[in-house]
């Protein structure tokens, strides 16, 4: 834990709580005059004082985390720039916001979500009145799929009562003694009437189709076994845990349908994954294993980006594993998937950085690469990119091919066997990228590709790259 001065957060716990310093002193076993110091940033806050106010305050220490200051950093940058034009707020301003006024962070990116929507209905309005101002009005309703990515991340891609519940039905399988599909077509058919039968119908683009009415599930003759068993796991969940998931998803006020059927899916998928890898077994086999993804792909018969997708969910309070970010790309930059434990997340603006490494996984397919990259703001990662393909059904047929990016804060970077052999305190070793162009910093970056929207063009010298007519060598 690095020096942390928390003083506005302590001074507003103790007036939430109706304590003078003297009394709060007391109870801490401190001097006034040295917690005097803590509210008024004189002095850091220390592991043992920050687990001292858990006991007494009864405070959960995540309030304190710098992972979750490093969160609300990243989405008040993406806020600010959604607004072109408006005043540049700096770095550190930022940071001291976050750090010292959380709720004031929390409100103005609520303000941002309601702009957001207020702006969509503005320009529904004037597309129904016709007045051609539809095409001025640029911001919009999150995507479905943007929404539950939100609220995934919002929950560092962890729910405790599925995860448990999950390990719960995974012991049962394991008793079983037989492979878990099987004891999955067992309890589908026993506990709720289920008939599965599989499909061979090349033109259904659906691994899974369940219809109420019959209560047959069609799944896809060419499914591997993990794959098989992921999916008969989903359709369990969506029988067995729907108080649960509907619970989490009401609590997330999407306010349309598809959002929410969208949200539903992906609890049922988190489930699943929850089955397949249960987190005692899997998080054992992953520390023993230095998390070795091929290792623990081949232990648990599923695939590579099952295991990372897994890996980046693995937040149990008391029993945490490494904080993983998730992402899943296409050639194009498209982002498919992204899920994360920790901060880390790229800008919604501007696109990512192409010096990061999934990306130059596309040109050694198949081939695992690991990269340490710096952020702006001096964080370090270790980056472990590989490219997955997979649904092609023949000769000529297309496929779909990826590249999973797995990444943890360098700090965790010695309990992973990707970080064999790299130098992880050499300064000059990580490879500096950004969040995207729009919100990065770095002014002598060979890639970039749009200027940073916080700093001021110098059109005639400096930023000709830019310009309609810019050519590639000059």
């Amino acid at each position: 834990m690095s020096k942390t001065f928390m003083g506005v957060r302590l001074r507003k716990l103790r007036a939430e709580r109706g304590m003078t310093q003297v009394a709060l002193a007391h109870a801490l076993g401190l001097s006034p005059s040295y917690l005097n110091q803590l509210e008024q940033n004189q002095r850091p806050l220390t592991v043992a004082v920050l687990l001292k106010i858990s006991r007494t305050l009864g405070v959960d220490v995540q309030q304190f985390s710098e992972d979750e200051e490093a969160r609300l950093v990243s989405s008040m940058r993406d806020a600010l720039a959604d607004n072109p034009g408006g005043e540049t707020v700096a770095l550190p301003e930022l940071r001291e916001v976050a750090s010292q006024m959380p709720a004031v962070a929390r409100a103005l990116l609520a303000l941002h979500r309601r702009h957001q929507e207020a702006m969509e209905r503005l320009e529904i309005m004037a597309a129904e009145l016709g007045d051609g101002r539809g095409g001025e009005l640029t911001h919009t309703r999150p995507m479905p799929f943007e929404a539950v990515r939100d609220f995934f991340f919002a929950n560092k891609n962890h729910f405790e009562q599925l995860d448990l519940a999950a390990e719960k039905l995974a012991g049962e399988a394991r008793g079983h003694g037989g492979p878990l599909s099987e004891w999955l077509l067992l309890r589908l058919m026993k506990q709720h009437g289920v008939r599965v039968v599989p499909t061979e119908d090349d033109a259904v683009d659906s691994q899974r189709r369940y219809d109420p009415t019959s209560r047959v599930l069609h799944l896809s003759g060419s499914l591997e076994p993990g794959q098989q068993a992921f999916q008969l796991a989903t359709q369990l969940a969506l029988l067995e845990q729907t108080q649960a998931i509907e619970s989490l998803v009401e609590s997330a006020n999407f306010g349309d349908g598809p959002t929410h059927a969208l949200a539903r899916i992906g609890l049922a998928n988190y489930f699943a994954s929850a089955m397949l890898l249960p987190y005692g077994i899997f998080l054992k086999a992953a520390e023993t294993l230095r998390y070795d993804i091929d290792l623990l792909a081949r232990r648990f018969g599923v695939g590579f980006e099952t295991v990372c997708h897994r890996l980046s969910s693995m937040q149990r309070p008391g029993a945490p594993g490494v904080p993983f970010f998730f992402i899943r790309v296409d050639r194009a930059g498209n982002i498919s998937k992204r899920q994360s434990a920790t901060h880390f997340h790229f800008s919604k603006t501007g696109g990512t950085c192409p010096l990061w490494n999934v990306y130059e996984a596309f040109a050694q397919p198949g081939r695992v690469l690991r990269q340490l990259a710096r952020m702006p703001d001096g964080r370090t990662y270790l980056w472990v990119a590989r490219t997955v393909s997979h649904g092609q059904r023949g000769f000529a047929s297309a496929s779909k091919t990826f590249s999973i990016g797995l990444g943890c804060d360098i700090r965790h970077a010695s309990r992973l066997i990707y970080a064999k052999g790299l130098d992880l305190t050499d300064q000059e070793v990580p490879t500096p990228i950004g969040m995207g162009c729009k919100v990065c910093e770095r002014v002598a970056c060979p890639q970039r590709a749009f200027p940073f929207i916080g700093r001021a063009l110098d059109v005639n010298e400096n930023e000709s790259r830019f310009t309609p007519y810019a050519v590639a060598d000059a």
